[in-house]
């Protein structure tokens, strides 16, 4: 497959013709990351999420275009129809040609004050797992790890550790738009130096930048 990330927590995979979207969310090049794809994940309700407009103008020009998302998402979207599909933790399917697991079911806590949503984490051909906002650790094993590395329910070390609990040998860093160059550098010689010696490395990808996977 190959791998192209977008800003924050955007990316999308492709596998020849195939072609499939997860989490295009308000912060990341939505239309490029849209532009001919046959399906979409989506993780949660969250704006950086989930651009709502841009999605349903992309369902529209396209009938074809098919939406995965957990019932919070996936309620507000039921007026079109069998283009989007309700999915919950535990499930396995086909979503343009990739097979699909799911995992989780909850946002991590951001604070006691504040409600916990619903969270889907994917995992896409048994190969590339995107957590959404979550620390959910798959129970089977992860070739690519994509890696929120900074949130307002998060620090540093929880971070790695959770990379260090997945086991994937390959990390890519998203849900990154509010980092700044400086904190990634920190961040990255953290993450080698803790997660380095159990043979887990991080790429930095920048902005559309793409990558076998």
């Amino acid at each position: 497959m190959q791998l192209t990330k977008f800003t924050h927590a955007c990316v999308r995979l492709e596998d020849g013709d195939r072609s499939l979207v997860i989490d295009p969310g308000s912060f990341s090049e939505v239309e490029q990351a849209l532009d001919l794809a046959a399906g979409v994940l989506i993780t949660h309700e969250h704006v950086d999420h989930i651009d709502a407009d841009k999605l349903r103008a992309a369902l529209a020009a396209d009938s074809r275009l098919r939406v995965w998302a957990p019932s919070s998402v996936a309620s507000t979207l039921q007026d079109l129809g069998e283009q989007v599909v309700t999915v919950s933790p535990g499930e396995t399917f086909a979503a343009a040609g990739f097979t699909v697991r799911t995992f989780g079911g909850q946002h991590a806590l951001i604070h006691p004050a504040i409600p916990t949503i619903a969270n889907i984490g994917y995992l896409v051909n048994d190969a590339v797992y995107h957590p959404g906002d979550s620390f959910t650790v798959p129970d089977v094993a992860v070739r690519t790890l994509l890696l929120p590395t900074n949130a307002p329910w998060s620090k540093g070390a929880e971070v790695i550790d959770f990379a260090i609990a997945v086991r994937a040998p390959k990390v890519h860093q998203i849900h990154d738009a509010l980092i700044n160059d400086r904190y990634a550098a920190v961040f990255g010689g953290l993450f080698a130096r803790i997660a380095g010696p159990f043979g887990i490395e991080l790429h930095h990808l920048a902005p559309t930048e793409s990558v076998a996977s």
